[in-house]
């Protein structure tokens, strides 16, 4: 899209002076704080985050106003905006209960399955899906897994233990992605065994391999004990003949059991070799051939760890998930060397969430109930402290700010302008542009999947595709099908204000403030081309700070 002039003055003058949106806009909040729910583990989280801010003599932020909340909990969730008719049902209601009653229909909404679909396909695989898997397959399993609401024990046994075609069992792409290269080397498994250790189990050692850790008493010898686990995988890559080129094509891949007995030899630094035998923090594993490591593992991992290292690991990776930081820093580094922030906390809500059978509902459920996430994002005169930003423990007594991933501004824009339905005369056109549009925004904002979400490493080319993009530009066309076009030709719309308001409901989930609403009031009256201003406005906010971040 190329910017005509008024669209250049209204970004480098009215944006800067009229919408200087950020985080610390919105309408003041309700200082009386009520989700709901009568929970006492909530409760007892509520506790322990409280007796940090006294230990650190800090006062908590104000609790977040119902449109702030609102667009939090339902990025968080479902992975996008809410749209202007859920925004006003919800403001409107009265219902002291309401936030906790929308986590629980958020919690049931088809786009929570999705949305942990996409985090976690993202987190096994990379958003640059490896050669020779299949990210269907491993979407695919993962989709009837959350939207079964299985353990979080169980999804893990299955990717720690499955094998066959990479379609027929999505679960085996995890350890797929990772094999690469001549199943004979002594590292043929180093990078499963990391990954798998990293994820599932919030530990990096890795850096084990080659060296005792530094920090504690991590031996070398560890990382070959759990590397042992994985000596009995092999991936089979099965070509076909292609007539038309006359070659032999890929067609599929499969993990596939081995024949593997014996200890693993690794060498010292010291240039020592040495051997080690499958073993899970000193529970050893029989190593004969006859015996499946793998199973054992898993078994070890999922059901008889008395350290509950997994519960740990993926409680304080949703808590992450939903501050922005975790009980540590960085959310897959957990040891003896990393202590957590509240340690009994951590310890607690992983006891918690293994009762409750590893729900995971259960455990968002019991998160987005907490005081802390109910805070809104606005620091106040004596918690400027609580900043992980640099480098300080987090203290949760605000809410942190996340940057948006690629598929959260994507459908969020798609939710705040009906963008993909613009010009478009049928169901499948507009399906076909979404598509096209969303490999697009995939390309440019995909990052990195390691990136902490409250880091912000926006780019040019991310800049200029919010700026002129296709989407944008399809966006604020005021086209038939556009939400622009529904509010301009909307006759109970009857004053600029009211059209205004719409506008901020739609991109930013708030009611303009009276600052806000003035100025460009008057803007629009006093434009040549009224279209042309409501345009110039809604591409402002659209590109604001507000619109691409999680508050």
């Amino acid at each position: 899209m190329t910017m005509t002039r008024d669209r250049q003055c209204l970004t480098f003058g009215m944006t800067a002076a009229i919408l200087a949106i950020s985080v610390a806009s919105g309408q003041a909040a309700d200082d009386r704080f009520s989700t709901g729910s009568s929970d006492p583990l909530i409760e007892y989280i509520d506790g322990q985050i409280r007796t940090g801010w006294v230990d650190n003599e800090i006062e908590p932020s104000a609790v977040a106003d119902d449109s702030e909340w609102l667009r939090r909990v339902y990025l968080d969730l479902v992975g996008h905006i809410p749209d202007v008719e859920t925004i006003t049902a919800f403001l409107e209601d009265k219902d002291p209960a309401k936030r906790s009653k929308m986590v629980d229909r958020l919690l049931d909404d088809p786009d929570y399955v999705r949305n942990m679909t996409t985090v976690w396909a993202n987190l096994l695989l990379g958003r640059n899906t490896p050669d020779r898997t299949s990210r269907p397959g491993m979407e695919k399993f993962l989709r009837e897994s959350f939207a079964r609401n299985r353990p979080w024990n169980e999804i893990v046994f299955d990717l720690l233990t499955a094998e066959g075609h990479y379609e027929e069992n999505g679960a085996v792409n995890f350890l797929l992605g990772q094999l690469d290269g001549n199943p004979n080397r002594e590292d043929y498994t180093v990078e499963a065994t990391a990954r798998a250790t990293r994820l599932l189990l919030g530990m990096q050692v890795q850096c084990t391999q080659c060296h005792n850790h530094p920090f504690n008493d991590w031996q070398q010898a560890q990382f070959w004990e759990f590397d042992s686990f994985f000596k009995q995988i092999v991936r089979n890559d099965v070509d076909r003949y292609d007539p038309e080129s006359g070659r032999m094509v890929d067609d599929y891949s499969e993990l596939v059991w081995r024949d593997f007995e014996g200890p693993v030899f690794y060498e010292t630094r010291a240039a020592e070799m040495k051997v080690s035998y499958p073993a899970y923090f000193g529970t050893e594993v029989a190593f004969d051939s006859g015996t499946n490591r793998r199973l054992e593992f898993a078994r070890l991992v999922c059901r008889e760890d008395p350290n509950n290292q997994l519960a740990r690991a993926f409680v304080n990776r949703m808590w992450g998930h939903f501050f922005g930081y975790g009980f540590t820093r960085p959310v897959d580094d957990m040891g003896p060397h990393n202590a957590p922030s509240h340690p009994e906390l951590l310890d607690r809500l992983a006891e918690e969430f293994t009762e409750s059978g590893y729900d995971i509902k259960q455990l968002a459920r019991w998160i987005c109930n907490t005081e802390a996430y109910n805070l809104t994002s606005r620091f106040n005169a004596n918690n400027e402290i609580d900043k992980p930003s640099a480098g300080e423990v987090p203290l949760f007594s605000h809410m942190y700010v996340k940057t948006l991933t690629a598929e959260q501004l994507y459908d969020s824009l798609i939710i705040a302008t009906g963008a993909h339905q613009a010009g478009q005369s049928g169901y499948e056109q507009a399906q076909e542009q979404r598509e096209r549009w969303l490999q697009e925004f995939l390309r440019i904002f995909g990052g990195n999947d390691e990136d902490e979400p409250t880091l912000f490493s926006g780019s040019i080319p991310q800049a200029l595709m919010m700026m002129n993009g296709e989407l944008v530009q399809k966006a604020v066309s005021a086209e038939k099908g556009s939400y622009l076009n529904t509010i301009l030709t909307n006759k109970q719309l009857r004053s600029d204000n009211a059209r205004l308001q719409q506008i901020y409901l739609a991109a930013l989930g708030r009611i303009p403030t009276r600052s806000e609403i003035g100025p460009l009031s008057q803007f629009v009256r006093r434009h040549p081309d009224k279209l042309a201003a409501y345009q110039d406005i809604y591409w402002a906010l659209l590109n604001s700070n507000e619109f691409v971040v999680n508050h």
